[in-house]
C-alpha cells in the first residue's frame, strides 16, 4: 500500500473509535454501580471459588471507562497518541473483564469480544486515520 493513500479500511478505526467510547461509557456505568455497591461477590465453578470486592473493581472499571472515552474521542480526530494509549488501554479493559468474567459472565465476553475487534482494527488500520486527518 502507498504510504499516503487511504483506503475504505479506515472506516474500521471510526468503528474502533465509536466501540471505545461505547464500551468506555458501559464500563462507566457499570462501575458507578459496582461502587455504590458495597457487596461482594462470590462465584463458584466447580471447585474454584473466586470472592470478588465489587467496590474495588468498580473504581477500575469507572477510570478505565472514563479515559476509554476521552481516547475513543481523540480517535476520532485522527490523534496519533490516541491510537497507542487506546491499545494500551483495550489491553488493561482485556484484563480487567478477564478478572471479573466470574462476576458477570456475559458482559465481560461481549466487552473481550469487542476488545479484541477494536484491537486488530487499531493495529492493522490504524496508521490509515492519521493520514485521512
Amino acid at each position: 500500500m502507498e504510504q499516503g493513500r487511504v483506503t475504505a479500511w479506515v472506516g474500521w478505526v471510526w468503528f474502533a473509535a465509536a466501540v471505545l467510547v461505547t464500551v468506555g461509557l458501559f464500563g462507566v456505568i457499570s462501575g458507578l454501580v459496582a461502587v455504590f455497591s458495597p457487596d461482594t461477590v462470590i462465584a463458584s465453578n466447580g471447585d474454584a471459588v473466586a470472592v470478588i470486592d465489587v467496590s474495588t473493581w468498580g473504581w477500575v472499571h469507572l477510570a478505565i471507562g472514563v479515559l476509554m472515552v476521552l481516547v475513543g474521542l481523540a480517535l476520532f480526530g485522527g490523534a496519533a497518541w490516541a491510537r497507542l494509549i487506546a491499545i494500551v488501554l483495550i489491553v488493561f479493559n482485556l484484563l480487567a473483564q478477564f478478572v471479573a468474567l466470574p462476576a458477570t459472565p456475559w458482559w465481560s465476553l461481549v466487552a473481550i469480544i469487542l476488545s479484541m475487534v477494536v484491537l486488530w482494527a487499531l493495529i492493522v488500520h490504524g496508521d490509515e486515520a492519521e493520514r485521512a486527518r
